[in-house]
Formats: structure tokens, sequence, C-alpha cells
């Protein structure tokens, strides 16, 4: 018995999803073969081999590149039993069946692939018709076999060096609701805590494989704050100058902004936070549970902790304006935020997937097209097509500015914006003094920000709840 583990796209991460079964299987002793595709070739006489294929679908991105290589599989071993597993497995289970795929897990999978491996498949939970997550006893995951750090998204300094990353989770899931969020719908509101020692151990390994860098994949870092403090304060003890990355909730930021020092102190670089819009209406109808006010608030709790705040935006919305979109890129230039934005983020469309709790909206509902089972969503398009148009343009600049610097990208960005919004002004002005830092505003809007220096920031840009375009070869 061979399982062959398949990851066709994870942020360029190393796979905790591959590594993590990995472990499971192995225990039993299973014979497993991990196989990324983002970073190598997928070989027939591996396919041949396996018993079970499954497929690992973390995200919206992975599950599409997916298509193909299902086909594949079935056509070169048309014996093997396909499953699919993750987060958008059980989303999107109805497209996986239809192309073949007979076992549709969600993202606590390690138990039930087991199960499946040794020839069990009563006690495998399969998520069809509604997910259940279940309670495991998490063991640590199995990198043995997965491609080197070094061939993974790295951690780019302002000084212009390079850090190895590695990645892993102290918890899964999510007790927020934010309505375009896919988590929601599989985990309901759930979240499980992955025990410190299993999280340690993770991290040593990957240490000791050469990682100088760890990037934490939990939706949100605070969802059991305690626990993110255990794990921040013995990875520093046990590893002086290892750096790391978190995401947390704008909400959280705020409400544990006394644990903020404890992250500049324990060597956070950086928090990520999906604020996805300033404009009150948007944030509403996405339930996101933060204001703009919130926002600038956390920018300025995490620059007194010493952390930089990398916000994350879901910019074209439905409820989307022009001139919505340059008060954006204005608060943004006034925040001195220029640098800290991936580009790709300025130009990122809301998906309305499968199963998506935007569907609860009944503007929603009777807005969007019939689904589509190529793109894998509900389309939808904006009552004005200058917005459509716009966000088109902007992914345009985006791909053709790819190796420009963040701040280049952006005056490119505002320089378009505002040549759709003839009233604002874009108006640079001086450096601030000693500093080499250009600061920008908006005419109408207030004070400028001198930003605090180039942010360190991972090399592939970090997206979850859409995707930058149709052509998503261009940005993977």
């Amino acid at each position: 018995m061979r399982v062959l583990l398949i990851s066709t796209y994870d942020l360029g991460r190393q796979p905790f999803g591959l590594a993590s079964p990995a472990a499971w299987l192995r225990r039993e002793g299973i014979g497993v073969d991990c196989v990324d595709t983002s970073r190598e070739p997928l070989a027939d006489d591996t396919i041949r081999g396996a018993a079970i294929a499954a497929f690992y679908l973390p995200m919206h991105t992975a599950t599409r590149l997916a298509a193909p290589l299902i086909e594949r599989v079935r056509e070169v071993n048309p014996a093997a039993t396909l499953v699919a597993y993750g987060l958008y497995a059980p989303l999107n289970a109805d497209w996986l069946r239809s192309r073949g795929v007979t076992t549709v897990l969600g993202p606590e999978a390690e138990q039930d692939l087991v199960a499946l491996a040794v020839g069990e498949p009563d006690k495998a939970r399969p998520t069809i018709p509604k997910p259940h997550i279940p309670k495991l006893r998490f063991i640590q995951p199995d990198r043995s076999t997965l491609l080197p750090l070094q061939r993974y998204a790295a951690l780019q300094m302002p000084d212009g060096s390079r850090r190895v990353v590695g990645t892993t989770d102290a918890t899964r899931g999510c007790k927020h609701l934010c309505r375009h969020c896919p988590i929601v719908p599989v985990y309901r509101g759930a979240f499980r805590v992955i025990a410190d020692d299993v999280v340690l151990a993770d991290v040593a390994a990957q240490v000791a494989a050469g990682a100088e860098h760890i990037s934490f994949g939990d939706p949100d870092f605070f969802n059991g704050p305690t626990h993110a403090r255990r794990i921040a304060e013995r990875m520093a003890m046990e590893h002086p100058g290892l750096t790391y990355d978190v995401t947390i909730k704008i909400e959280h930021l705020l409400k544990h902004a006394d644990m903020l020092p404890m992250l500049g102190e324990t060597g956070c670089l950086f928090v990520t936070s999906a604020v996805e819009s300033i404009d009150p209406e948007v944030l509403r109808h996405l339930r996101k549970g933060h204001t703009r006010e919130d926002f600038v608030e956390a920018v300025a709790l995490c620059r007194r902790a010493g952390v930089r705040l990398s916000p994350t935006f879901v910019p074209f919305t439905p409820w989307t304006t022009t001139r919505g979109y340059v008060e954006l890129l204005e608060l943004l230039a006034e925040l001195g935020l220029e640098e800290d934005v991936a580009p790709v983020q300025l130009g990122i469309r809301l998906l309305v997937t499968a199963d998506s709790a935007l569907l609860e909206l009944d503007e929603i509902r009777e807005g969007v097209e019939p689904f589509d089972p190529a793109s894998l969503t509900w389309p939808w398009r904006h009552r004005e097509a200058a917005v459509d148009q716009l966000q088109a343009a902007v992914m345009r600049v985006v791909a053709s500015m790819n190796g420009a610097t963040r701040r280049d990208v952006f005056d490119a960005i505002a320089a378009l914006a505002r040549g759709d919004a003839a009233a604002i002004r874009l108006k640079p002005s001086a450096s601030a003094e000693g500093s080499g830092e250009t600061r920008r505003s908006f005419s109408g809007g207030g004070d400028s920000a001198t930003a605090p220096g180039p942010p360190p920031h991972l090399t592939e840009a970090w997206y979850c709840c859409a995707e930058p375009g149709p052509d998503i070869a261009n940005y993977v």
C-alpha cells in the first residue's frame, strides 16, 4: 500500500498539509510519497505506484490547479482511489466527485486518511453533506521527504538579504464568522489547538533544516491568546534569533493590545491582517467586526510595539466605488503603508465560492450568474463597468511591473486610479529629512505619515479568501 499526497499550491510554503498526514500514515507503516507540484513535476511512475492519490486543497487557487492533475491521475492509474482533503475540498465536493474523486474529506483529514489506507473506509468521515470536524490528537509533522525549505518562498529583509522560511500551525480553524471567509462554512466558528510540544517540535525540526524564520499559518494566531503567548515565548527561549510572522484579526489586535509588545520582544517581524476594506458598507456586508478607525488604531499599536502590520485587502467587491478605491489608496499613503501592502492586494476581486456565506445576502444571490465549474465561483459583475475595468487594469499593472519595488507599483496604481477619478490628485511632497523616504498624500487627505522604512516580507504574497484574477498562473 502506497499513498500519494499531492499539493498543487500553498502560497509558496512547504506544505503543512502534506507533512502532517504523512506522519500519521507512516506511523501505521504505510508508504507515503509527497509531491508539491508547485515546485516539482509529478512523475507517471509515482502515480502508478499509488493505491490512493490524495489531493490537498487548502485554498481556491490550489483547487483550480488540481483539476488537470486529477484527470491525469485517472488516466495514468485508473485503479487508484482518488481523495480530496483540505479546507476547499468539502466546499467543492460535488465538482470533485464529478471529476472522479470518490472520497472528500475536510481539513482535519489525517485520521480519515489512515482509515482509508488500512482498509477501514467505514471509519473515515466524509464531509458530505455537512462537514464534521473531528478533535484529533495532533502529532509532529513528518517533513523528511518534502523538498528543502530553500526551494520555497524566502523572507526578504530590508537590507537586501534573505532568510530561509519554515511554516507551521499552532491552531486550525477560526472562531469568527466573516461572511466571505471559506473557513466559516467548514469550521462554523470552531477552532482546534495543536499542543505546544507538537508545534515546537515541528519548529525545531525546521530550524535544524535551515529555517531562520517561521511563518505561522493559523487563520488567527490570537484565537487562543494564552496558547499563542506560550508558543511565542518558548520559541524565543529555545531558538534565540529566530524570527516569525503571524496572522491576526484587526479585532484581536485591539482586544489583545497588551500582547503586542510580547510579539515584538519574541521576534515577530510583522503581522498579517485581513483588513479587506475601509468602506463601512463593505465591512458590514463582509461581517468583518472592525471599522476604518480600528484599522488605523491597529497600525499605530503595532508600530509602538515594534511590529509591522501587513494589511491585506479585497478591494473590489459588488459594493466598491471608484471613489472608495481612491480613498483606500489615500489612507494607505497617509499611514505610510505603501510598502507594507503587497501589490497584488490592491487588485484582488471578491470570490463568491460554493457554499459561501455571502449567499445569505439577497443582493448577492440575486446578482450572481449561474455557478461556473471552470472558475468554481458564482460569477458577478459590478453594476458600474468602470469598476470592473479598473480592477482589470490594476492587475495588468501588477503583472507588468513584476520585480519593481512595492512603492513604485503603488505609485503606478495610484496614478491609474487618479485617472479614473480626475478630482483626486496624488501630490508628492518633500522627502522626510534624513530618511530618504518620500512622503505622499492625496489632496483632500489628512497629514501624511512617514513610513518607517521598507518592511520585511515573504517573497510570495499572501492571499486566501480571494484570487488575483482568472490568469492565476501569473501570480503563483
